[in-house]
């Protein structure tokens, strides 16, 4: 019988735990594996076009690796998947296990009707080093708290990336074919498990010396541009560890290796906390200040539209938000500056912001993009205090000191010299069509506190 192997988040052919047990059974059986991608309506439909284009490519990179044979279907998975175990007979759908919420609720329905057609479904591995829910404190409880997670998910460990197989029996099944790609005016970066290969390759060769010092200056190329590939699994970040235990051995700085792996780590405290916490999907972990404090009606929405296409008027918010349009994706300090301006200066609830971001981020991913938010809001697991509140204009100066980036963004400021970019209010002759501030930071930063005080005192 052959074995079907279903990808999801794990668009990849190397360190792929699922798919080498399904190699493995079909060659037991002596026959095929079957590689299955389904295009969810509910999943595509609700994606950005940033997100739809780049999976529509990472797909036909797939389907190449695959020989051209990977099978798409299209259709709600707890239909499609026991339809195609019954079609070819497969007793196994192999698949790396789901922990966010969608996930853990379609895989269980499909593991609930696949007996009915003889079949199984067979979860091996996961999207992360170490799967949710495995690290926990001495009383058996989830960690609240990031450094101490990140101290006991390094001591639990991980293992060794799974050797890919030499030779994987693909089978010819017919196919609704990858899905055509539907454009989008954001510049991704290229697409599929060889490009994500690349640019890892060219990080730690050019840019993982310094990473801990470098990696908070969006001037500069510091990042290495891996969450687009973790978000769809085209590389896994076991194969990320590896690599950086292989670098460290060879002599890389330990500061740098240890502040890369710590930011994994984060990656998977997010995931963890959304698995133990399944509403922090769309609802705040805590108060932090009083319902009145938020902006509504026709001012939530000026200020909404104002951020979201970058007309605050400050100038490092609108250079993040106009990057985020031009290519599906920003850089992590500025997404926090930009997150804590809507929060804080707007008046504006994260879920809005976070909602914008999912429609604009290639690498939008559920448990990281909401729980980040809720980090910058102060309302969730180990979150930044209500009280902090980001400086826009003392993190431009800070981290874009030339104004390099700004000016590359915001091209009203290309003629503004100096330190003024980072606050042309000050100039004599401001800028012609760049606007004026939509608020006052200062003022705005009272009025946030005093909330938050507000909020505590009703305790």
């Amino acid at each position: 019988m052959p074995s079907i192997w279903w990808s999801r988040r794990d668009l990849r052919l190397a360190d792929n735990p699922a798919l080498v047990a399904a190699t493995d059974a079909a060659r037991a059986a002596g026959d095929e594996v079957v590689a299955l991608y389904v295009l969810d309506p509910r999943l595509w439909e609700s994606a950005g076009g940033p997100r739809r284009s780049y999976l529509a490519q990472s797909l036909a990179a797939l389907d190449d690796a695959t020989g051209g044979r990977l099978v798409v279907r299209h259709g709600d998975p707890r239909d499609v998947v026991p339809a195609l175990a019954r079609e070819l007979g497969a007793d196994e759908v192999h698949v790396a296990a789901s922990y966010e919420p969608y996930g853990r609720r379609r895989d269980d329905a499909v593991e609930a009707s696949l007996p009915d057609v003889g079949g199984r479904l067979v979860r091996t591995g996961s999207p992360y080093a170490v799967a949710p829910g495995r690290v926990l404190n001495q009383q058996g409880s989830p960690f609240q708290v990031f450094t101490p997670f990140r101290d006991a998910w390094v001591g639990h460990g991980w293992r060794d990336p799974a050797v890919r197989p030499r030779e994987i029996p693909w089978a010819d099944v017919r196919s609704d074919g990858p899905p055509a790609d539907p454009g989008t005016d954001a510049d991704l970066p290229a697409a599929g498990e060889a490009a994500a290969r690349r640019r890892w390759h060219a990080f730690l060769a050019d840019d993982l010396t310094g990473y801990g010092r470098e990696r908070d200056r969006p001037d500069r190329p510091a990042t290495s541009g891996m969450s687009i590939p973790l978000k769809w699994g085209e590389v896994h970040p076991r194969t990320l560890l590896a690599d950086l235990r292989a670098a460290l051995h060879d002599g890389a700085p330990s500061d740098d290796v240890l502040t890369f792996r710590s930011e994994l780590a984060w990656r998977e405290f997010h995931a963890d906390v959304l698995f133990h916490h399944p509403g922090a999907a769309h609802r705040s972990l805590r108060s932090v200040v009083p319902d009145d404090a938020w902006a509504d009606g026709t001012d939530e929405d000026r200020y909404l539209a104002a951020w979201a296409a970058g007309h605050t008027g400050y100038p490092l918010v609108d250079a993040g938000m106009r990057q985020l349009l031009g290519e599906g994706w920003m850089h992590n300090r500025v997404r926090m500056v930009v997150a804590s301006f809507l929060v804080k200066d707007l008046h504006v609830r994260w879920q809005r912001g976070a909602d914008h971001f999912m429609a604009h981020l290639a690498d939008g991913d559920v448990s990281q993009n909401q729980l980040n938010w809720q980090w910058v809001a102060g309302t969730g697991r180990d979150a930044a205090p209500y009280f902090r509140i980001f400086n826009p204009v003392t993190q431009s100066k800070k981290f874009d000191p030339d104004g390099a980036y700004v000016r590359r963004w915001v091209p009203e400021l290309r003629g503004v010299d100096g330190p003024a970019v980072h606050e042309p209010w000050t100039l004599d002759d401001p800028p012609q069509g760049y606007p004026e501030r939509i608020v006052d930071h200062a003022e705005e930063r009272r009025v946030s506190l005093d909330d938050f005080q507000r909020a505590r005192d009703s305790r």
